[in-house]
């Protein structure tokens, strides 16, 4: 890694001024678009996460589908971290990392699965319109990034819209399962934020391969306890439920979505995902034969002029 950047930093690159801009005249707004499309990239193959994970719930129990996903997510990126052979991050990195690991690839997977034992998908998605706005706070908080006032109020905005929609579609009443969800919550956030700030100096890919290696030797063993005590049915569903969270949501689209938040900005990309909870509404309904009210049409206009806003807003 060392000698990577200390070539990197003596390579001087031409990039094309526009006349008293002082800025790039493209690179900047190609850069970002690219940014935008992996952010939300991400976000498409995170909305599949809750109905893929209720298929691997009809095979599997919770501890094996959540320890399972991780350590087949874990082959998949220590595979390509071999094959690329890939130095060890440096020693300042590996708390980042934990921090990840942690949120991302055991709490949040764990907490959400737990939660969807008496939970529905749409009342879990709850938790996803709360997830833009507090991952903007902890990368304030974190990495100290200051978005304008207008930022703020929209993206507090998309947070309502989607909080009043996906709690109108549960009908209105808290569950059992709202504790495991904040907490879901909370983990994530922090483990979205640590990883957004690791991509500047890492590639996504990366951030998200080592924070899964450095999970097996709690994964591993779990895995072989859990699955000795939960009871295993293999179906098509349980089993491309598990494949779509270990290589989809765990590896994949984590990739992408950190690729994404390196180049257009935390806050930005987190806003992003308030189209989660209705693109998640849309495979319940297509997946799993859930129903949708009216309000979804009405909700996903609202919410996109909030995104639109959040986009165009400066740091």
């Amino acid at each position: 890694m060392r000698a990577q950047d200390s070539a990197t930093s003596q390579t001087t690159i031409a990039v094309p001024v526009a006349p008293g801009s002082g800025r790039p005249a493209t690179g900047r707004g190609s850069a970002a678009r690219a940014g935008t499309l992996q952010a939300a990239l991400g976000v498409t193959a995170f909305s599949l996460t809750f109905p893929a994970t209720a298929w691997g719930l009809e095979g599997f129990g919770p501890w094996s589908l959540v320890a399972v996903r991780t350590v087949l997510a874990a082959v998949i990126a220590g595979g390509c971290l071999l094959a690329l052979r890939v130095p060890l991050p440096g020693r300042h990195h590996w708390v980042g990392l934990a921090v990840v690991a942690a949120g991302v690839v055991l709490g949040f997977p764990l907490l959400t699965t737990l939660a969807l034992q008496t939970s529905t998908t749409a009342h879990a998605a709850v938790v996803v319109g709360l997830l833009p706005l507090t991952t903007a706070l902890f990368s304030a908080l974190r990495v100290g990034t200051r978005p304008s006032r207008t930022f703020w109020v929209a993206a507090s905005a998309g947070a309502a819209v989607v909080i009043a929609f996906t709690v109108q579609q549960s009908g209105g009443a808290l569950t059992s399962a709202d504790a495991y969800l904040f907490a879901a919550l909370l983990v994530c956030a922090a483990g979205y934020t640590e990883g957004g700030r690791l991509a500047r100096v890492m590639p996504g890919w990366q951030v998200i391969g080592w924070a899964l290696v450095l999970c097996l030797p709690v994964t591993v063993p779990v895995a072989a306890v859990a699955l000795s005590y939960e009871p295993v049915q293999l179906t098509a569903h349980s089993v491309t439920g598990l494949l779509w969270v270990a290589a989809g949501s765990q590896f994949v689209g984590l990739v992408v979505w950190y690729r994404g938040m390196a180049a257009i900005g935390i806050p930005k990309a987190s806003q992003l995902q308030l189209a989660q909870p209705l693109l998640t509404l849309v495979w319940s309904v297509l997946l799993l034969g859930e129903h949708l009210t009216p309000a979804a049409p009405l909700t996903a206009a609202a919410v996109l002029v909030c995104i639109a806003v959040t986009q165009r807003t400066r740091d």
